[in-house]
């Protein structure tokens, strides 16, 4: 800062003496010697050699002002970036009057309460988590030490619970690694030529048992072949998440629709296929349409239970199965109880 300011003082002094000589040069020849000696030595560089100095010790003065001035509020970022490190995300940094340290200090603030919200969610999954695999544990606990100690029967009804049981472990683990996988985009996809309409449909009768449970009505249009290079598993894991997140968010009575329509596509837009997921049930509202997606976060809705079993990640898996094939997963509702649309789009490769 002080250099800086030296530097345009200077400057300034060079541009002065430049300027003084380019006037000079010509009168020199017509001034008699006594004037020229009078004009080299004469008050003219007296003030400049006094103004200089004068200039010096305030550039000094103001690059120490301005120097205090600026690194306050950058020694406070510094303290603040530290403690960021050592998990203390709760401070809130004063925004200084200056535009652009007020920029960066917002942005830190604004980087400390991202922290601060992952963080309170982590600590919540931790806990989902452990609750989620202690009921099973406990009941797989309870049903061995009591074929130990003769009190249950080992028989076909007892080892299907225990198999129910295992297996509610086996997906919890299966989400938890999926969830991993999205998150660092790193899925393992096993390319195939797949027709995502046959999928639909073989979902659809997976699923429709379900909703005839509820009476929920599921109507499917995916009769014209849409044939994409994709991972048919990962693919339909996504429709599974979807249709099973459709049928919760339904009321009896309701009516989902599964469309699968593939693109002509242009030159700028390559062709994909398009799957849609619609419900008429309980909607979401407009400041939930990005939240939905983030990891750990169930979107709770007035007078309605959240789904049992539920951890949250679903739908983070399915957006990171959809960006790994090279498409997106979007959603739109026109508001809360009017009913919600997933939109799946893959790209048609080769």
């Amino acid at each position: 800062m002080i250099l800086s300011h030296l530097a345009v003082l200077l400057i300034a002094q060079a541009a002065m003496g430049a300027a003084r000589a380019i006037v000079e040069g010509p009168a020199k020849g017509y001034l008699d010697p006594a004037a020229q000696i009078h004009r080299q030595d004469g008050p003219i560089d007296s003030d400049l050699a006094l103004g200089l100095g004068l200039g010096t010790a305030a550039a000094f003065l103001a690059a120490v002002v301005l120097s205090r001035f600026l690194l306050r509020p950058l020694d406070n970022v510094r303290s603040a970036t530290h403690r960021l490190a050592e998990g203390h995300y709760d401070d809130v940094l004063t925004v200084p009057s200056e535009p652009g340290l007020a920029a960066l200090v917002q942005d830190v603030n604004s980087l400390a309460a991202t922290l601060a919200d992952t963080e309170r969610r982590r600590a919540r999954l931790v806990s989902e988590i452990a609750h989620e695999m202690r009921t099973p544990i406990t009941i797989l606990h309870g049903q061995i030490e009591g074929m130990a100690d003769g009190i249950f029967t080992p028989d076909d009804a007892m080892f299907a619970s225990l198999a129910d049981d295992l297996d509610r472990l086996r997906r919890l683990a299966s989400d938890l690694s999926s969830l991993s996988q999205a998150e660092e985009g790193a899925f393992a996809l096993r390319s195939a030529s797949t027709d995502v309409a046959a999928l639909a449909r073989a979902t659809a009768r997976r699923l429709r048992p379900q909703y005839d449970d509820q009476g929920i009505t599921l109507t499917v249009d995916a009769d014209t072949p849409a044939v994409i290079s994709g991972d048919p598993d990962r693919i339909t894991q996504v429709l599974i998440n979807l249709l099973g997140n459709a049928l919760t968010a339904s009321h009896p009575g309701g009516h989902v629709v599964l469309s699968v329509h593939g693109g002509t596509g242009t030159r700028t837009a390559p062709r994909h296929v398009t799957v849609g997921v619609t419900d008429d049930g309980i909607g979401i509202a407009e400041h939930d349409l990005n939240r939905i997606f983030t990891r750990f976060e169930r979107i709770k809705h007035p007078g309605r239970p959240s789904p049992a079993g539920g951890s949250g990640i679903g739908l983070t898996i399915a957006r990171g199965i959809a960006e790994a094939h090279g498409g997106s997963l979007t959603v739109a509702s026109p508001g809360v109880g009017r009913g919600s649309t997933f939109t799946l789009r893959l790209p048609v490769t080769g």
